[in-house]
């Protein structure tokens, strides 16, 4: 258990720390740091690439590395032998392209959808899970999320995998609006814009799980970034969103500048920078 008179103390036992690449995650990394010093080897930060990451969410990563001088493992689903499984790379060795998500789709040959939303569990928590169990030996862990107290709701109470649930920012009561305050007062950032308080190029960058809005600012922003997206429909013969064909909807949107999109968020956590599971 964590101490109750500072909900950052690490708990007993083997302490994954899942840093997701956002603001939220990057603020309770800070404050876990803060409370217990330089992290004893049972503590270890991951960080898994899906390959679809904005640029300067990897920067992002690796500065908080640096800066706060701790050691962020990362990895990337991967299939060596033809089975699931992970790498280790770095930020001067990692995927750019999309790979790891592509080569999950190539094995599932079928694309993840707002009903099958396998991708957050395949290519970042069993990626994750096997660099612990495989490259550690740990049989079981405590899971530190970077769930809010104003998004407590989205907390599982109970895992029925290897690992327990810890939630400190739901502990210490932290809000949006702490987060925003403490990144404001940093030296350094995550140079994405926010809006409304999210960050609405988090995540994989034209994932389906986006907002119709959020995706068609992407499009006119970065219409290079929606071709991997648009191969991989192409590829399988279907589309991420049953009601969305990804060339035709960036097509419009090149055509359509004075369009008035859709703001429902659907299920993506744009806020901190990972999908729900």
């Amino acid at each position: 258990m964590a101490s109750l008179s500072n909900p950052y103390t690490l708990p007993d036992g083997n302490v994954q720390i899942s840093f997701s690449g956002g603001r939220t995650s990057g603020y309770m990394l800070h404050k876990i740091l803060e409370a217990n010093g330089d992290l004893p080897e049972r503590a270890v930060v991951t960080f898994a690439n899906t390959g679809r990451e904005m640029p300067q969410t990897l920067a992002f990563v690796q500065e908080c590395a640096d800066r706060w001088g701790v050691r962020i493992v990362w990895v990337e689903y991967d299939r060596p032998n033809g089975r699931a499984g992970y790498r280790v790379v770095n930020h001067n060795d990692h995927s750019m392209f999309g790979e790891p998500f592509e080569v999950l789709i190539r094995a599932k040959k079928y694309l993840p959808n707002v009903v099958t939303r396998f991708c957050t569990t395949e290519l970042k928590i069993r990626p994750m899970k096997r660099y612990l169990t495989k490259e550690l030996g740990w049989k079981n862990w405590s899971a530190c999320v970077g769930i809010r107290a104003d998004e407590a709701h989205r907390a599982k109470s109970e895992s029925k995998d290897r690992w327990t649930y810890w939630y400190p920012l739901v502990d210490a009561y932290v809000t949006k609006q702490h987060i925003s305050e403490f990144w404001q007062s940093q030296p350094f950032d995550l140079r994405l814009d926010t809006a409304a308080g999210t960050t609405p190029k988090g995540n994989c960058d034209f994932c389906f799980l986006k907002s119709e809005a959020t995706l068609a600012s992407m499009a006119r922003q970065h219409p290079d970034k929606a071709s991997w997206w648009i191969r991989m429909e192409q590829m399988t013969g279907s589309t991420f969103r049953k009601d969305r064909d990804l060339a035709e909807f960036v097509d419009f949107v090149g055509r359509q500048q004075d369009w008035i999109f859709d703001e429902d968020a659907f299920f993506c956590q744009a806020d901190d920078g990972e999908c729900t599971g």
